[in-house]
């Protein structure tokens, strides 16, 4: 009997159920097609809000990570020449070959100093030896390995003065060893703190430049078309039917030391002029570039500064102190910056930049510059004959006007005149003469030719002014552009680039920029602003203190335009 009951039961339930199934469908036949519409739009309604509630539930346990691809389109001014380490002379040469090479070491996205191609490194106990370990695996573009030779052989390039590169002051008396195949050591004759920061500088391959020669070093297609160990590999240029180089294409190095970079490419649209890159970024024809002023443009400070540098040897009158003083103080600081360079910049008194670590020289707050400027001036024998609208300095026979010099480009030339309105306003006639850049260099600055001089000094990150203000460096090819000499600077410039210690060092700097703004050797206008336009689905992107628009690409490997969700438990940590 109760075997007949359970085998009854699986029948009963499924009676009763189709029994349900077909009360319910006789129900849903009774109603109006109005309701029925209702009835299955509510179906769908509780369907999708399920799934959605389902997602929401996954998307807040999981974490968005960034993932590889798209690209990213940059304009630039100008054009690229020279995309290799040891020839970039222009910006668009260092944008690029600063992503298709990298060195022992490199800028972090922070801007502080972290090993690429090396493993690592160690500094003898006397600061004057460096030694280098590289990375295992470490392979070309082309697939061949990097070797300590490749090291040896870049620096050994950089140092042959016929070559003529920017970098041969960095590596001047500098001997390099390749232990083995991995280890390399450079040995200083004096320590020089900074040195950790020449050895971002890129590495050639050396089976590839060896067999060429010096006088045919920028004439090498791999100049344009570079086999490097950067983050991104060449891939493609675009000419003009002049030949200058219009786009240039680079794609993500699977092989890059800190890995892949998100960005599946980066490709460069240049432009000879600055409007015509304004009017790109504005009409979207280009998505990032620097230097445009824009709503939303990331802004980074610059470690440069600019200012009116003084030649005592071309104007009598600036050897005297009051009247380089009197000068510096004449100078509307707050209207320069906010109105001339349209808040893009920072006042300054100092030759050290804001950003540095230093309590930087106080710009004063005067109610009348120009009643203090002409009161130091007053103070010190100095008569103001208003009819000849001249200052004179009777005992020593000295008239003062001024001729400033700078060159001829759109914000220099607001800065000399707004610098030329001051000092009329003071009673010094002043005439402003502008100069084509490499005009400028090389006539101008290079012979000393000038009373007062409107130019900007690339301070670097390791703000070591010695090449700026020590007193050999007065003449050409020295960059001490004020001609400045004072003992006690001296001393302390010299003693600041052998002390290990940043402490020590940060206080040298302190004592530096006192010392010099005291002297009035030029009278310092502005620190400016680095601005950076980007779009709005790049991430990742931070900006150190920039030394050279090159830097802006520091932490480029982890920009990145597309994401992912994934599970927390399968982020690496």
């Amino acid at each position: 009997m109760q075997e007949r009951i359970a085998r009854l039961i699986p029948a009963l339930r499924a009676s009763r159920s189709f029994g349900l199934l077909d009360r319910l469908r006789a129900r849903v036949e009774e109603l109006s097609p109005g309701d029925a519409a209702i009835l299955g739009a509510l179906g769908v309604l509780l369907a999708v809000t399920s799934l959605i509630g389902v997602y929401a539930l996954v998307r807040s346990v999981q974490i968005s990570i960034p993932a590889d691809g798209g690209i990213l389109v940059e304009g630039e001014l100008g054009s690229p020449r020279f995309v290799n380490p040891l020839l970039a002379v222009s910006d668009a040469d260092r944008d690029l070959a600063s992503l298709t090479y990298a060195g022992l070491m490199g800028l972090g996205a922070e801007g502080n100093l972290i090993p690429v191609l090396a493993e690592s490194y160690s500094v003898s106990e006397d600061g004057k030896e460096y030694t280098f370990v590289l990375r295992n695996d470490l392979v070309w573009s082309d697939g061949a390995p990097i070797t300590a030779d490749d090291v040896a052989f870049t620096v050994g390039k950089a140092q042959d003065a016929a070559l003529k590169s920017p970098e041969l002051a960095n590596w001047s008396g500098v001997k390099t060893e390749a232990l083995d195949a991995r280890t390399v050591r450079f040995t200083l004759g004096k320590p020089y703190a900074p040195f950790l920061a020449n050895a971002t500088l890129g590495i050639l391959p050396a089976h590839l430049w060896r067999g060429i020669s010096t006088e045919d070093f920028p004439f090498s297609t791999l100049a344009t078309e570079p086999v490097g160990a950067g983050p991104f590999i060449f891939s493609k240029i675009v000419r003009g039917d002049n030949g200058i180089i219009r786009e240039y294409d680079l794609s993500a190095n699977p092989a890059y030391a800190l890995g892949r970079p998100h960005l599946d490419g980066i490709r460069f649209v240049f432009y000879s002029q600055a409007d015509d890159l304004k009017s790109a970024v504005r009409g979207g024809a280009v998505e990032s570039a620097y230097g445009v002023p824009a709503q939303g443009a990331l802004m980074a400070p610059y470690a440069s500064v600019f200012g009116v540098f003084f030649n005592p040897n071309q104007n009598a009158a600036l050897a005297r102190l009051e009247v380089r003083k009197a000068l510096s103080l004449a100078i509307d600081r707050e209207y320069l910056t906010k109105q001339v360079l349209g808040g893009y910049a920072a006042p300054i008194m100092g030759p050290v930049p804001p950003g540095s670590g230093i309590n930087g020289t106080t710009v004063p707050a005067l109610a009348d510059r120009i009643s203090t400027a002409a009161g130091t001036l007053t103070a010190a024998g100095w008569a103001y004959d208003p009819e000849a609208r001249l200052w004179t300095q009777a005992s020593a026979k000295l008239t003062l006007t001024m001729t400033l010099k700078t060159s001829n480009v759109p914000e220099l030339k607001a800065v000399a005149a707004a610098v030329k309105a001051d000092w009329e306003k003071l009673g010094v006639p002043t005439d402003i003469e502008l100069y084509e850049p490499g005009d400028l260099s090389q006539n101008v600055i290079r012979p000393r030719k000038y009373d007062a001089l409107l130019f900007g000094m690339v301070v670097g990150r390791e703000r070591d002014l010695f090449a700026f203000w020590d007193s050999s460096q007065r003449n050409d090819p020295g960059l001490n552009i004020a001609l400045y000499a004072n003992k006690t600077a001296d001393q302390l410039l010299e003693s600041s680039r052998q002390e290990s210690d940043p402490a020590k060092r940060l206080a040298a700097l302190q004592k530096i920029d006192s010392a010099i703004a005291a002297d009035y050797p030029a009278a310092f206008t502005h620190a400016p602003d680095f601005l950076y336009v980007v779009p709005q689905k790049l991430q990742g992107v931070s900006l150190p203190q920039i030394s050279t628009p090159a830097d802006r690409f520091a932490g480029v490997a982890g920009w990145y335009v597309e994401s992912q969700y994934v599970w927390p438990f399968l982020v690496r940590q």
